[in-house]
């Protein structure tokens, strides 16, 4: 899985090495920090040609699980964004997931088994002032996994995706700061804000024997911030 070092994705690896699964995770750093009994790969997604090495050596892999959780972001006023924040926020965000996808699902469709989850966003749903980018990145996700998923269900690969709410994380805690959390709280209504370990669970469904049916879906996971 991409992105598993910390908040959602660090929970997310977790959560798969304890039903039993060989998990890799990706981060920028050459020397990561990754959950424990995970192998670290490190590759910087906004890197054109890192990227394509990386999923070059992911073809070569007998995956049956792909979990796109890596993410970057900026928040800003859309005249006062650069056009090269704008271009690394779709790569990373959606352009990796895509060349990935590429990159492991003819191996899932001959073995007539996969598992592939894109890690979206309630903004990908909705949105707000000064997320453009990372609005436009992730309805792309979405999209892509609506069509991604037809065309490989006939081989019993199955592409899902989830949107999370706002998660307890220390890159919220970092962006949003006290006020803004309580803010953000404010209009959730269940009252707080999601764990990690409660995204992570539905990751698990998603890529686990029991989601046999299921494809073509993002889950939204926000304590009912995208339903009032």
């Amino acid at each position: 899985m991409t992105g598993g070092t910390r908040g959602i994705g660090f929970a997310i690896a977790e959560a798969l090495v304890e039903v039993g699964h060989q998990v890799i995770v990706t981060g920028r750093s050459a020397v990561g920090r990754a959950p424990e009994n995970c192998e670290y790969l490190a590759c910087d997604f906004s890197d054109t040609d890192a990227l394509e090495s990386f999923a070059a050596q992911l073809a070569e892999l007998e995956l049956s699980i792909l979990v796109n959780n890596a993410g970057a972001n900026k928040v800003g006023p859309l005249a006062e964004y650069d056009l090269a924040d704008f271009v690394r926020i779709q790569q990373v965000n959606l352009t990796a997931s895509f060349l990935l996808c590429r990159a492991v699902i003819p191996g899932m469709c001959e073995r007539r088994f996969g598992r592939i989850v894109n890690v979206a966003s309630i903004f990908g749903v909705v949105s707000k002032t000064g997320r453009s980018a990372y609005s436009a990145s992730k309805s792309g996700l979405m999209g892509l996994t609506r069509a991604l998923a037809a065309e490989a269900a006939l081989e019993q690969v199955l592409v899902n995706g989830i949107a999370p709410g706002f998660v307890d994380t220390a890159l919220t805690k970092r962006v949003l700061g006290e006020e803004g959390i309580a803010e953000m709280v404010a209009q959730v209504p269940m009252g707080r804000l999601a764990q990690p370990q409660e995204i992570a669970r539905y990751v698990r469904f998603l890529t686990s024997d029991e989601n046999t049916y299921m494809t073509g879906q993002t889950i939204v996971v926000d304590g009912g911030f995208t339903s009032v």
